[in-house]
């Protein structure tokens, strides 16, 4: 039986298959209501392979070591289940295969099995979805672009979540720095789904690279009623309204924003602290004092040093460990990555090997090659807009270090990416001075 995404199942099971709709339609919507869709589905057809499968790629995506076992053990459900069916699909088949791959740690090759079943079912909504979250992780920019332009010309306005399709295409091509393109597709992903959050992500960011600071906070104060009912990416997006405050000179609202919006509660979430230590550790770069506001936020990271899950989690932990001073807890964080670079265990241990120590060690007060680092930062996920707090910090550790030419050398390669900014503008006076 076939859901309303595409996604064709061995069961018949409708009140199943519906509570699996609803499940994807919270995902495709960044809304909290997925997992509670999602365990219903499962409830109810105990065999519910794809159910099984999703759950494994939703604990997986939070990226924290705790998460693990309880991916491990989805994934084993998917695996039995798609044993005991008398009618097992390709899109359940590809799934339980892609989460094998992406439990070991190899969120890539997870990425491209999706794909190639895409090529066969390019109308399969989750299967795009998946690879593009896992790209995204694994900071894969290229690839998030090549999948979803694959697929795009098969996505008329009428197919069910074609404006969520057109909101990841649209924030593939942001990341690519074609910014018009993105602009457009992610204006036909909101007229086609008004709650589509992730395209009025794209827009942000948009405008972000586009330096229109007045027309983003417009954006998103307009649309609150849109990402303010999100699961956590809500925070995500008060990030952002957070960043344009700041590019325009109003730290002290940030700051408010911060407090009210982007960290109402202290969770454990590595999106929600990435959220919060790089919005607070731009603001120490800037000179603003944040008070007190590291400290919930160390003691987590002090919790996570030795965790090796997510390089991108990590390294947003280590700025909490060195803006509260803890040297011994970015020993720790550096020991533990060094470790598992050298085990060469999965796409993160090639990330930390490639990059993601030596950016490590900037963060921890060290001297690197830091243009190279420049160079390969892309791989430690996230999105440009997200990587730009290390970029900063790469500017700052490298103008301490007296390493004039890799100060230019960065500042050109970021002006490149999004033009004359208010930081890349003070940091290029200070070293013309």
């Amino acid at each position: 039986m076939q859901d309303r995404y595409n996604g064709r199942h061995g069961i018949d099971d409708t009140d199943a298959i519906a509570a699996y709709e609803r499940a994807v339609a919270a995902l495709a919507g960044h809304r909290p209501s997925a997992g509670a869709a999602l365990d219903e589905a499962i409830t109810r057809a105990p065999d519910f392979v794809a159910g099984h499968a999703l759950k494994g790629f939703a604990l997986l995506t939070l990226g924290r070591e705790e998460m693990r076992p309880g991916a491990i053990q989805a994934a084993a459900k998917a695996r039995s289940a798609a044993r005991r069916s008398a009618r097992l699909t390709e899109s359940e088949s590809v799934l339980v295969d892609a989460l094998d791959l992406a439990v070991a740690g190899r969120f890539l090759d997870a990425s491209a099995h999706l794909e190639a079943r895409l090529r066969e079912e390019p109308l399969n909504f989750l299967l795009l979805k998946l690879a593009h979250a896992l790209r995204f992780m694994a900071g894969d920019t290229p690839g998030m672009l090549a999948a979803t332009s694959s697929v795009i010309h098969a996505w008329r306005s009428d197919e069910d979540a074609s404006g969520y399709v057109f909101g990841c295409h649209a924030f593939a091509l942001e990341e690519a720095g074609r910014y018009a393109e993105a602009e457009r597709f992610g204006e036909v992903a909101l007229a086609l789904a008004p709650d589509d959050a992730w395209g009025l992500h794209a827009l942000s960011h948009v405008d972000e690279m586009n330096r229109r600071v007045a027309i983003g906070i417009r954006r998103l104060e307009s649309t609150r009623d849109v990402w303010s009912r999100c699961n956590n990416f809500q925070f995500h997006m008060a990030w952002h309204l957070a960043l344009m405050c700041l590019e325009s000179g109003d730290a002290e609202r940030a700051l408010a924003l911060y407090d009210e919006d982007i960290r109402p509660q202290p969770t454990d979430d590595y999106r929600d602290v990435a959220n919060a230590a790089s919005l607070l550790w731009r603001l120490r770069l800037a000179g603003v004092s944040v008070g007190d506001r590291w400290e919930e936020l160390a003691v987590l990271a002090r919790r996570r040093a030795a965790e090796t899950t997510l390089m991108f989690a990590s390294l947003h932990h280590m700025l909490s460990l060195a803006a509260t001073g803890d040297t011994q807890g970015l020993d720790a964080a550096l020991a533990a990555w060094e470790a598992h670079a050298a085990s060469g265990t999965g796409d993160q241990a090639c990330v930390a090997a490639s990059v993601g120590l030596d950016l490590a060690r900037v963060v921890a007060g060290r001297r690197t090659d830091f243009a190279r680092v420049m160079g390969r930062l892309p791989a430690i996920g996230g999105s440009a807009a997200q990587r730009d707090v290390f970029v900063q910090t790469l500017v700052h550790a490298a103008r301490s270090a007296g390493d004039g030419e890799a100060v230019r050398s960065i500042l050109a390669l970021r002006r490149r990416q999004r033009g004359e900014d208010a930081f890349g503008n003070r940091m290029a006076s200070l070293e013309a001075a």
